[in-house]
């Protein structure tokens, strides 16, 4: 199973594309998590991408897509893979046709509000996971490594309107352009949680 995840920022897609990696034994590949990784290993891709980041906007398509590209052809990818974070516009989309055949796009539909909050509220930590400010009760360490949770320097509420804004821009007509090829399913979130967000994503998988 090769598949897309798409959603505007903050809108749960790292949440779920790990839970559904997990469920249907399939490798999650997201582009910020291999950007981050350059960017602390300071390469020239990786401070090309922070320049960019840090201002809400995307990394160059030609970049990104060289990334995306060389990681498909890893072994490990063979059973099936998601793709979350790539692609974000309609040149991305068409080159990932040259290099892949997608089976399914998935699309997570939340309120631009929830997102902001979702995002500004959101605590991370080195190992990977993901907390929101509501749930923590005042902690500040991961309940899973125990090491010091952080907010990433993008999630503040300057930096989210300008990623939503672009995403609006670059990103959504993604949606139009897999319903064309009958390669969308839309799950609408609303203030589901994420149990029954990734029930619903089940169901559509499942199928």
């Amino acid at each position: 199973m090769k598949l897309i995840l798409l959603g505007a920022p903050g809108a749960g897609k790292g949440t779920q594309a790990t839970r559904i990696a997990a469920k249907y034994n399939i490798v999650h590949i997201s582009t910020g998590d291999i950007f981050r990784a350059n960017i602390k290993g300071g390469t020239e891709i990786g401070k090309l991408a922070k320049s960019y980041i840090d201002a809400g906007k995307l990394v160059p398509d030609e970049v990104t897509c060289d990334i995306v590209k060389d990681r498909l052809n890893w072994d490990d990818v063979k059973g099936g893979y998601l793709l979350d974070g790539f692609p974000r516009s309609l040149f991305q989309a068409e080159e990932l046709s040259k290099f892949a055949d997608i089976d399914l796009c998935l699309n997570l539909e939340v309120d631009p509000a929830l997102i902001m909050d979702r995002i500004c509220g959101r605590r991370v930590c080195a190992c990977g996971e993901s907390y929101h400010v509501s749930t923590l009760g005042g902690k500040t360490t991961c309940a899973k490594c125990g090491k010091e949770l952080y907010t990433r320097e993008d999630d503040n509420p300057e930096t989210v309107k300008a990623r939503l804004d672009t995403y609006n821009k670059m990103t959504a007509p993604l949606i139009d352009f897999y319903a064309a090829k009958n390669k969308l399913a839309t799950v609408v979130c609303g203030t589901k949680t994420p149990d029954e967000v990734f029930e619903a994503v089940c169901r559509v998988l499942d199928k």
